[in-house]
């Protein structure tokens, strides 16, 4: 539970945590592409002609605007003159540019260009096939598992709590009726059906939240069903009864709420099924639409990096996700024993 609250609050203030700012963590660099865990290069941050203000939703959203950067090998300012040589694994091979500072405005001189804008910049995870940093996307990554995971498991409670208590409450046809689409839903794979799904939708961001959600509430209903059915026979019930009560004052007052232990727990495993589904997704092109990272596309992008010596690419996102998944199972498994009911 620890990891998960801790995981909230990266998702949350991920762009604050993550070292690129930018929206979706998407600044890159083909000359730093592929870079192993703490590769270390000079980054000279080129002064902006933008006169661009940060804004309180930048630290929830990322910056639109970012100044243009590009890492170096080694630099000279020579007068107005700054000369760089580009990055390059080959420096034999790599490029000179020169620039001339009074470009940038009357304020910048040599000493505010050695001070402000060159500096070392160290990536902790090292960088992707694209020369982006792999720690920030795998930060503002977790927002897409995270949001899959509510978004899904509520829209599947709230569908799969109705279903599940009008089935059990009224029975007879209500009940057949119920249950039919719930075999016909469980009898096709959870896959094929969100891609199914995914596909009449159209391919975007909520439209995979939506079709992973109506995929997973037929457990739901099963649950809700049986717990119903079962509470309704008891003596507040039939004295609610007695007392005159509608029937949706009943299931919503007195017997949803006696119900919702085991539906809290299956909550729990459906919240570890969703980040997974809708990795697979990912993987396969149709979750979260590019730039937006999600680690499921990340694994999708650098799989191939797993037999060319650098399996540090996919395994990154790949250990984020197995953590998160391990601890929705484990909180599931608490649930159920601290909820559980035992005799003595």
């Amino acid at each position: 539970m620890g990891f998960i609250v801790l995981l909230l609050f990266v998702a949350i203030f991920a762009y604050v945590i993550a070292p690129d700012k930018t929206k979706n963590a998407n600044w890159g660099d083909l000359s730093i592409h592929s870079k192993p865990p703490g590769f270390e290069v000079t980054m000279l941050a080129l002064p902006s002609k933008i006169d661009y203000k940060p804004v309180f939703s930048d630290y929830f959203t990322g910056r639109e605007y970012t100044e243009p950067k590009v890492p170096i090998l080694k630099y000279k300012i020579a007068g107005d003159s700054l000369t760089y040589l580009e990055y390059n694994d080959e420096p034999s091979l790599a490029i000179s540019k020169t620039i001339a500072l009074s470009d940038y405005g009357t304020g910048i001189d040599a000493e505010k260009i050695k001070d402000d804008y060159i500096k070392k910049q160290k990536f902790l995870l090292g960088t992707d096939s694209q020369g982006r940093d792999m720690f920030s996307r795998l930060l503002v990554g977790s927002r897409v598992s995270i949001a899959i995971g509510f978004v899904a498991v509520f829209i599947s409670l709230v569908v799969g709590i109705f279903f599940g208590a009008l089935a059990g409450f009224y029975g007879g046809k209500v009940d057949a009726f119920v249950m039919w689409l719930v075999n016909i839903i469980w009898s096709i794979p959870t896959l094929l059906l969100v891609i199914a799904i995914t596909l009449a939708l159209g391919k975007g961001f909520w439209q995979v939240f939506v079709a992973v959600g109506l995929t997973m509430w037929v457990e739901v209903a099963r649950v809700v069903r049986g717990q119903v059915m079962s509470i309704k026979q008891m003596q507040f019930v039939t004295a609610a009864r007695a007392l005159g009560y509608r029937n949706s004052r009943i299931i919503f007052n007195h017997i949803l709420p006696n119900s919702m232990a085991p539906v809290i727990v299956i909550s729990a495993a459906n919240f570890a099924s969703a980040i997974l589904v809708e990795s697979g997704l990912s993987f396969l092109g149709l979750g979260a639409r590019p730039p937006v990272p999600s680690w499921g596309g990340m694994i999708k992008d650098h799989y191939n990096y797993i037999i060319l010596g650098k399996p540090y690419l996919a395994l990154a996102p790949g250990i984020a996700m197995l953590l998160l998944v391990l601890a929705f199972m484990l909180v599931g498994n608490a649930l159920r024993d601290a909820l559980d009911v035992k005799s003595e």
